[in-house]
């Protein structure tokens, strides 16, 4: 709780341009504008609701870079992940608003038209002049903040701070579905949860559902660094994660998950992608004689803040993660809350992970870009056995 609020003020604390300093700069360097490109469609939305709401429009304002730290990709391909149905309907606006004022990207004082899309894959067709890591048509991938206009495009805008070259050995519909699962997972684990590569050995992790897109990737890479891995999911997908690697798979459509679970010894990391009981029946099968941590990624932070207003919001945020902390100490172990955040450095890490075989993408079903809805569709239903992808070289 402590790390997402520190995130949120250290985000707020950077001084924004002024509208003068914004135009001098755009000026100086985005001589080349997209009307020079062939295609600058995007799907975006002009109010909050249901998946009807997305509209394939011509252009879009967002994507020009403002500032001398952000380079602008051709997306060749994008995912669409869990995070982007919630986002359809509103979720974390309160804010998740208050980062975008902050950072001028609020037009008119509205986040309307607004772009949904966190990840994608695709080259550089023009750097800002403080980018000396990376050149025009370099292939680069990555996972963007939330107050950023979106990937669901045919163009978007970057900070250097996100993304990484893309891995060589995979095609950009393979690449576009690892980033933002990368980032949370890296993020719960490594961040959160203080995981390190040189001490994972050994290690035992249970990942309570694991043939979404975040399972898919967690379970390979705590297999990658030596853990022994127990992951929940339903009968079709136990053969996929038993192929990514998981020592042992509990089917909950067949097996009381926690029953079953009171046969195997305990865990020194739980990674809680469904949320429900749990974080209440998780902590009694954290490891009493090690550092060991519950990390959940479904927490009330944004919710609260949406519901009840920003302050009251946190304050309630603030109550709740109390008392998983003490849930946490009574078991010997600790309950942390964890959200995405992009990370380069991470993508970076990961990139070489790939190209050594490590982790390898989990693509489930691809979408032409004209057929995004359909593809937010599948999203909402459900039951998902890894990514769904965006194609946006198909059309």
């Amino acid at each position: 709780m402590v790390l997402i609020i520190k995130n949120l003020l250290l985000t707020c604390k950077k001084p924004v341009p002024s509208r003068r300093s914004t135009q001098i700069y755009f000026h100086l360097v985005n001589t080349r504008t997209l009307s020079n490109f062939e295609n600058r469609s995007v799907w975006q939305i002009n109010r909050y609701g249901k998946i009807e709401e997305l509209k394939l429009s011509a252009s879009s304002e967002g994507a020009a870079i403002k500032s001398p730290n952000e380079l602008l990709i051709k997306v060749h391909a994008s995912s669409i992940n869990p995070i982007d149905i919630k986002m359809l309907g509103g979720y974390g606006k309160s804010l998740i608003n208050i980062l975008r004022k902050q950072k001028g990207m609020m037009r008119s004082g509205s986040e309307f038209p607004l772009v949904l899309g966190r990840d994608f894959s695709g080259t550089v067709v023009e750097a800002g002049r403080n980018i000396t890591k990376y050149k025009i048509g370099d292939e680069v991938w990555g996972a963007i903040g939330a107050e950023r206009p979106g990937t669901h495009a045919k163009f978007t805008v970057v900070s250097q701070d996100e993304i990484s070259l893309k891995p060589r050995n995979v095609s950009h519909i393979e690449a576009a579905s690892i980033p933002y699962v990368a980032a949370t997972t890296w993020a719960a684990l490594c961040t959160v949860g203080e995981l390190k590569e040189r001490k994972a050995v050994g290690r035992r992790i249970l990942i309570l559902g694991g043939s979404g897109g975040i399972g898919t990737f967690s379970v390979q890479l705590a297999k990658a660094w030596g853990m022994h891995v127990t992951t929940t999911c339903s009968t079709n997908a136990v053969e996929m994660v038993r192929d990514l690697g998981a020592d042992m798979v509990v089917d909950y459509k067949t097996k009381d998950i926690w029953q079953e679970l009171k046969r195997y010894e305990k865990y020194d990391y739980i990674l809680d992608t469904v949320g429900a009981d749990a974080v209440d029946k998780g902590v009694g099968f954290l490891s009493p004689w090690q550092n060991s941590h519950l990390i959940t990624l479904i927490t009330p932070f944004l919710k609260n803040s949406d519901n009840l207003g920003v302050i009251p919001g946190m304050m309630k945020t603030a109550f709740t993660a109390g008392l998983d902390t003490l849930k946490g100490l009574k078991s010997g172990g600790s309950v942390r809350w964890a959200v995405f955040i992009p990370s380069a450095s991470a993508m970076e890490k990961v990139k070489l992970m790939v190209e050594a075989g490590q982790i390898k993408p989990t693509v489930q079903e691809v979408f032409p870009f004209s057929k995004v809805p359909d593809g937010y569709k599948r999203v909402a239903g459900g039951h998902l056995r890894g990514k769904i992808v965006i194609d946006n070289l198909s059309d």
